[in-house]
């Protein structure tokens, strides 16, 4: 099904200024909060003077660890479906306000409630925390070493889990009789979110019963978070987020701060508020990535795949957040093999603590990372061998007729639904015009530029998570028609492609139909947020079957009132007719007749599929400056049925930038105290417009057979695609002038000093 674009409805709201962010709800009465945060990375807290803030002006409390504990607000402790080595995630109950020690720069230390944010901030000043400074554990390497200090005294080494995956024995035996054994070692450096709008929050109790307003992506895991951590029952909290501006993983879960704003909030009997600056929240946000990544190949004398061995450390910060152990285990389990058919693969997953803001998921969530090491050991693999890249890939791929195709590598059945991985091959070669590059490169070459082509053949997870997706359709007095989904959009474009979907299966205007999603004033509704390139195979799907049941309920109450056989009733274009007659009744009358009784609710399994791609990249190199500008990309996505092309090649030109920004410039600094060095855009530098100057995409591929659609999520693919290409592109520029290694960011200065260093 592809709906014909008309122009997306967000879009005169949200460009005229009248989108409603977080921080743009007030209520009357409200109070104004701000945090005093952590200056050192690892202390012990011996006190916290707040006397002079809490007799400051307009001061009407300030709460600290003690507070939090004695209420029993937390952080949430993080849960794994697996087991490793030595069992269970090794987690901490924290309060939700640090007490004891604080563990990274910009952990909140208290919270002061004021009429005033003014108010608030100067008596925040006036706190004299007085704090032991500890051994710091600045990086994965620090921390693993015998010496490093304990971040959390119950979790030895500094490992709160270690995982091997895969029949170990039979990759050793594959390893020793291989004759080509190829490893690479890759860092994934730490990333800000960067959403466009700053962390706010907004907190009231009526009687037991909490309000927030906050920037989320998905009412259900928003809902279960607060729970985890407050122990509120469902029915004690009404959730609010309506527009939110940019999400990326990194608003899909309770902060520490919601909490504390809801303790504050009760505490004072009145509504309290919270705005954070970018400054703040580009400290206090949960940051993404963070990986080690060893992986080795083993291939035989032809060329073909005999095993892969996998070696990941991904650094979790100071506390396991809800999302960062999950995406770090399960994403790499599922993309272990990448697009290839390997006889044996496995390797070793740890989650390491250090001493730095907490991780979560960000965009594609470990999945571009999984894809970055397989797809650049299969680029070192050829370089070493003499094996051509394209045939070396061609060789290897996970034939059509294999799928679907059952993964060896999770402890839980998973396996590849659907994929032509031959097909995307040859489109995106002939669409990037591979064949042509060695002229290309001699031009270039001419005129003193390097240049490189890199691929990427991958294969991602995408869908899964909660066991239920709902969806409830309701009538409106003016004769309008809502979908209720957990879901919040944070610009993917929902309130267009939703109401399109279902007013073409219904035969209604779209325009008289509008989505709630994740709204407050909905029907409770059970479902997953927009994470995980998920929404629409999942609550689409279940849209077109809230839709039929619409129509069969429909269908029976327009049999009684035209007084045939419901089988005597046909439907079209929103009106029922009664065969032979000239009797018919719309859709919209008889909703208004019967108020009510077309109402639905209904819930499908959350589904999961693996959309796939082939993406190119071509690039020139300035040698003397280590300047890299990147001249076409090419993208060629299996991402099953296209519901509406112009939306979907939106989200894979937004992963691009994002991915693409990670390969040549994002990266979060921190120095050996873990005091964090790129605290501002004019330190951490945001892809710009000129990133990605041409860009060829070509949608489609094959329907997924778990979903009603036939979707696959497409969300991170661009993302997903993007490192290995990107990378493998500028490695191929380099590689003739003896760079053997290079690791993101690709900047300027770091491609210049490789230059430099393999002329020795």
């Amino acid at each position: 099904m592809t709906l014909p674009f008309r122009g997306r409805r967000e879009d005169p709201r949200l460009l005229t200024g009248q989108g409603r962010y977080s921080a743009d709800h007030n209520l009357p009465g409200q109070a104004w909060a701000v945090f005093l945060r952590a200056d050192l990375a690892h202390a012990e807290i011996r006190g916290l003077d707040t006397a002079a803030a809490r007799a400051a002006q307009g001061v009407l409390a300030v709460l600290t660890g003690a507070d939090m504990a004695a209420a029993g607000y937390r952080r949430g402790v993080a849960q794994l479906p697996v087991r490793g080595r030595d069992g269970a995630l090794k987690t901490v109950d924290a309060p939700a306000l640090a007490q004891d020690r604080v563990r990274y720069v910009g952990e909140p230390l208290a919270l002061v409630v004021a009429e005033t944010e003014a108010q608030a901030r100067d008596a925040a000043e006036l706190i004299t925390p007085d704090l032991r400074p500890l051994g710091v554990v600045p990086d994965m390497p620090a921390a693993l070493t015998a010496q490093a200090p304990l971040i959390h005294d119950e979790i030895p080494g500094n490992i709160c889990f270690d995982m091997d995956f895969g029949d170990c024995g039979r990759i050793a035996r594959a390893f020793e009789k291989a004759p080509h054994r190829v490893r690479v070692t890759l860092e994934s450096p730490r990333l800000f979110g960067a959403p466009m709008e700053p962390k706010a929050a907004l907190a009231r109790w009526e009687g037991d019963v909490l309000d927030l307003w906050c920037p989320s992506q998905g009412i259900t895991p928003l809902r279960g978070g607060l729970a985890a951590v407050t122990g509120l029952g469902p029915d004690q909290m009404r959730l609010h987020a309506e527009d939110v501006g940019g999400a990326f993983g990194v608003r899909g879960q309770i902060y520490p701060e919601y909490t504390a704003l809801a303790l504050a909030a009760r505490e004072i009997g009145r509504p309290v508020k919270w705005v954070a600056s970018r400054s703040e929240t580009i400290l206090s946000d949960y940051q993404g990535r963070g990986l080690t990544l060893g992986a080795e190949l083993a291939l035989d004398a032809e060329g073909r795949f005999l095993a892969l061995r996998h070696d990941v450390l991904a650094d979790m910060g100071a506390y396991p957040s809800a999302a960062g152990p999950l995406t770090s285990v399960l994403n790499p389990l599922q993309m272990a093999c990448g697009a290839y058919r390997i006889p044996a693969v496995g390797g070793r997953i740890r989650l390491v603590l250090t001493n730095r803001t907490p991780v979560s998921a960000y965009r594609g969530a470990v999945r571009p990372d999984m894809a970055y090491v397989v797809e650049r050991l299969v680029d070192e693999a050829a370089r070493r061998t003499g094996f051509d890249r394209i045939e070396l890939r061609r060789m290897n791929l996970i034939p059509a007729a294999d799928f679907p195709y059952a993964l060896s590598t999770t402890p839980m059945p998973v396996a590849y639904d659907s994929g032509d991985f031959a097909g995307l091959l040859d489109r995106a070669l002939a669409r990037a015009d591979w064949a042509g590059f060695p002229a290309r490169r001699a031009e270039a070459r001419a005129r003193g530029k390097l240049r490189g082509i890199g691929c990427a053949l991958f294969i991602e997870p995408s869908g899964g998570g909660p066991q239920t997706d709902q969806v409830a359709l309701t009538w409106e007095a003016d004769g309008t028609l809502t979908i209720h989904t957990a879901a919040v959009a944070s610009g993917q474009g929902h309130e267009t492609v939703f109401p399109e979907l279902l007013g073409v299966q219904l035969g209604l205007p779209p325009d008289r139909i509008r989505l709630k999603g994740g709204r407050a004033d909905s029907p409770f509704i059970a479902g997953g947020g927009a994470f995980g390139s998920r929404t629409m195979m999942a609550q689409g799907s279940t849209t077109q079957e809230a839709g039929r049941q619409m129509l069969a309920k429909a269908r029976g109450l327009a049999a009684e009132l035209l007084e045939v056989s419901p089988e005597a009733l046909s439907y079209s274009e929103g009106l029922f007719t009664a065969q032979g007659t000239n009797r018919a009744l719309s859709l919209t009358d008889l909703a208004a007749q019967v108020p009510g009784g077309l109402d639905v609710m209904a819930e499908q399994p959350g589904p999961q599929a693996f959309p796939s791609g082939m993406h190119v990249a071509e690039v020139e190199i300035d040698p003397d400056t280590g300047t890299c500008v990147l001249l076409r990309y090419t993208s060629v996505d299996d991402c099953g049925t296209v519901v509406n092309p112009t939306l979907v090649e939106g989200q894979i030109i937004g992963g691009l930038v994002q991915g693409l920004g990670q390969v040549f410039g994002e990266a979060a600094g921190y120095d050996e105290e873990a005091q964090l060095l790129t605290g501002s855009f004019m330190d951490y530098p945001m892809p710009r417009a000129d990133l990605l100057p041409r860009v060829d995409i070509e949608l489609g591929g094959v329907p997924s057979p778990g979903n009603a659609l036939g979707a696959k999520g497409v969300g991170e693919a661009g993302t997903v695609g993007a490192l290995p290409t990107a990378m493998n592109a500028v490695m191929d520029a380099l590689a003739p002038e003896g760079v053997a290694h290079l690791d993101m960011p690709a900047t300027p200065w770091r491609i210049w000093q490789a230059l430099q260093d393999a002329k020795g």
